[in-house]
């Protein structure tokens, strides 16, 4: 460290301030609790945006971590790489769906991956070409240049990083889908609950109507589980609680625990061929050793209903706090680990989320005025407990 700077200066002399950063100096991280340098105590209610699915110092996926890193840290995609071939099986069959996984290392590549399979499938499978592929308003799929065109958010579009790629559009619900499909129209790209956007869930009945309609139009459906994949939503894909079968489904997020990894599912497993796609980093050693280790530790607390016992108690702190403070909140929204309570206005928010860190809480943004919710998924009830009376001290005062 340069003499006599702060971390803060450091920071903004070197790295590219792409970011609103808070210079808390976080140290250290235990289940849900961090530290900063000073040593006082934080609950975690953000796990990176929903990264920490196990929590912070899991001891059975850091000695996962450290058990690989002793032996091979990364080689190519050119050689087979036996965790990157498990964690694909053990995905499939978490899924329950017949589907062929391509390992990328973020959320924005998996969709690239998924983009790029709905294209070729389009070009090769149609006497004539399709390529559009419509999105929702208030959705987010990435930051590449493809991936914010997919993103149905104008802010977004902004002309710095035009022009975009051709072939995206944007409709305001599912029940505008229909109308919006064309001779040229190749897939569906949603997320079943916008994240970014705010929490907001669809409806069961009109996902699983559209799973429907576009499967007779042979449209490809694409499911976003960047965010609620991974037991998020309390089932290991929110495809499975809708009861649907997506033709690609996109993860990252929660999958590798901290590990950067992303990954594609889909059905259809002979549309790429070798040299179509690739990563130089996607599915090494490392992240799929990590990835193995979160799904070994996950499922267990799925199948023992020690997940669903979580999801319920948290929901129902949020819902007291929802019921209590209607001054504040207009409601309370989400589903599983993945919730939020969308604020009266955008100040109510931008204080709510900044009084909770002066109470050693870390809470989130998104869309539509929510203070978002998305805790590890391993949270124990003393931390839920604490988060809340923190979270309570912060919005008293409002």
């Amino acid at each position: 460290m340069e003499k006599n700077m702060t971390l803060e200066e450091l920071d903004k002399k070197y790295v590219l301030q792409t970011y609103a950063r808070d210079y808390t100096n976080f140290v250290k991280g235990v289940g849900s609790t961090l530290y900063d340098e000073n040593g006082r105590d934080y609950i975690d209610f953000a796990s990176g945006i929903a990264v920490n699915s196990v929590g912070h110092g899991n001891e059975r996926l850091t000695s996962a971590i450290c058990e690989q890193a002793k032996k091979i840290i990364h080689i190519s995609n050119l050689q087979v790489i036996e965790p990157q071939a498990k964690l694909a099986q053990r995905m499939v069959e978490l899924s329950g769906y017949d589907m062929g996984v391509f390992f990328a290392n973020s959320g924005a590549e998996a969709n690239e991956g998924a983009i790029k399979i709905a294209r070729k499938y389009g070009e090769t499978q149609f006497e004539n070409k399709r390529y559009k592929v419509i999105t929702l308003e208030h959705s987010f799929h990435g930051r590449t240049i493809t991936t914010v065109k997919a993103t149905g958010q104008e802010s977004f579009h902004t002309p710095n990083f035009s022009p975009y790629p051709a072939g995206f559009s944007y409709v305001p619900g599912i029940a505008d889908v229909y109308d919006a499909i064309d001779d040229e129209t190749v897939a569906v790209l949603l997320e079943l609950v916008q994240g970014e956007g705010g929490v907001q869930p669809f409806e069961k009945e009109e996902v699983q109507k559209l799973a429907a309609h576009l499967r007779e139009k042979n449209v490809l459906l694409i499911v976003d589980e960047v965010q609620t994949g991974v037991y998020r939503t309390g089932e290991f894909l929110a495809s499975n609680l809708y009861e649907i079968e997506p033709d690609i489904v996109t993860l990252a997020k929660g999958l590798g625990g901290g590990v950067p990894i992303g990954a594609v599912m889909t059905k259809h497993k002979d549309v790429l061929s070798a040299g179509d796609h690739g990563s130089t980093f996607g599915g090494n050693y490392l992240s799929t050793a990590a990835g193995l280790a979160v799904l070994d530790i996950l499922s267990e607390f799925y199948d023992d209903g020690g997940l669903h016992e979580t999801l319920l108690y948290f929901e129902a702190k949020l819902q007291e706090i929802a019921a209590k403070y209607e001054n504040l909140f207009e409601k309370e929204v989400g589903l599983g680990l993945m919730r939020g309570l969308r604020a009266k206005s955008a100040q109510i928010q931008g204080n709510s989320i900044k009084n909770s860190m002066k109470e050693g809480l870390v809470v989130l943004k998104a869309g539509r005025n929510t203070v978002r919710f998305l805790p590890s998924l391993t949270i124990s009830k003393e931390e839920i407990d604490e988060g809340f009376k923190r979270f309570e001290a912060a919005i008293s005062s409002l």
